[in-house]
């Protein structure tokens, strides 16, 4: 599928390398089924990760829900105080560009929370505020040239309306496009099992409540084979580690990293990482930097000064891949000589 959307330019800048940020699960606060979880008026949600967030080239998150004010139709739900539905006010969304933000998913389990309208509005509002955006059907991937990097970016999920991460054949005739297309290609995926014990890579298709959610570990290995850069994978609400394949970074899961109101914060689905990433312009990995990040309160997102998340990367990485190619020095971690 042709994307119709130009080329949106941030800057124009020369340079040789480039630093990229990805973090997990946003979802700024709910007027569904109650106002009582939207943040105050005025609160700054970003406050204390912003100087982190706009410290890069081009910074990617997982925007979990639609972006609408008080219309639409919920999906089925038969008591609105048990069905998780997110409906994020427009202005809201403020808090995501003064942030910095470039890159958002919407390929997730709530982007159809409130049907085609809650779709619809979703990508006015992202496209009016100057986000490249990616996932769902009307629209797969999309580009951004930033300090005259061209980026290609493409987002996955197994829910309905989304671009499946299951259909690998087409997962990599996109990103085979889009590395025609561009210097650097991301790509994004919300998959693998949900919850606290859903920490590892398990290299095997991962079922939820009996929906197939995909075999990340394959899909990231096959996208990078068609040419992908970067792959940044969110979904199972908790930090999965990191692999090196190819001298491209895998993410597995970034964790929940602002998700305010109505998302389980207790243990490890309260702290998540910041990714700094820095790559060539041919998207080779230079090197990398975690730092780790907690929500308090209702979903406030502010740095974790006993980095928990990156103590939970490095355990899973010796755990999950024993003969990986990672080298760590604190936070910042590179490829083995």
């Amino acid at each position: 599928m042709v994307n119709s959307q130009l080329p949106r330019v941030k800057e124009n800048v020369s340079k040789n390398t480039f630093k990229i940020i990805g973090v997990g699960d946003m979802m700024l606060g709910t007027n569904y089924p109650s106002k009582s979880y939207l943040p105050p008026k005025g609160t700054d949600l970003l406050k204390d990760v912003r100087p982190y967030l706009l410290n890069a080239d081009v910074t990617f998150g997982n925007l979990e829900g639609t972006v609408l004010n008080e219309e639409g139709h919920v999906k089925k739900c038969s008591d609105p105080s048990l069905c998780y539905a997110f409906r994020q006010p427009e202005y809201l969304i403020k808090n995501l560009k003064d942030a910095g933000f470039d890159l958002l998913s919407v390929a997730n389990n709530h982007v159809g929370d409130f049907g085609e309208p809650g779709r619809k509005n979703t990508m006015k509002v992202l496209s009016e505020m100057g986000f490249a955006f990616s996932g769902i059907e009307a629209r797969p991937w999309d580009t951004v040239t930033i300090n005259n990097l061209k980026v290609g970016f493409c987002s996955f999920s197994p829910n309905r309306g989304t671009v499946k991460i299951t259909d690998i054949a087409n997962a990599k005739a996109i990103v085979e496009n889009l590395n025609a297309l561009t210097d650097v290609v991301i790509v994004s995926f919300h998959g693998g099992a949900e919850g606290a014990s859903k920490t590892h890579v398990t290299k095997k298709t991962e079922y939820f409540y009996g929906e197939n959610r995909g075999n990340v570990h394959l899909f990231s290995h096959a996208v990078i084979d068609a040419g992908a850069d970067i792959v940044f994978g969110h979904g199972p609400h908790v930090t999965r580690t990191i692999e090196l394949y190819k001298n491209r970074l895998i993410c597995y899961s970034l964790g929940n990293f602002c998700t305010y109101g109505r998302f389980n914060l207790k243990g490890l689905s309260g702290v998540g990482p910041i990714v700094e990433v820095s790559i060539k312009k041919d998207g080779s990995f230079v090197e990398g930097n975690i730092i780790s990040t907690k929500q308090i309160g209702k979903g406030i997102p502010l740095i974790d000064e006993t980095d928990k998340a990156l103590k939970e990367i490095k355990r899973l990485l010796a755990s999950d891949f024993p003969n990986n190619n990672i080298e760590f020095e604190g936070s910042k971690f590179k490829m083995k000589k």
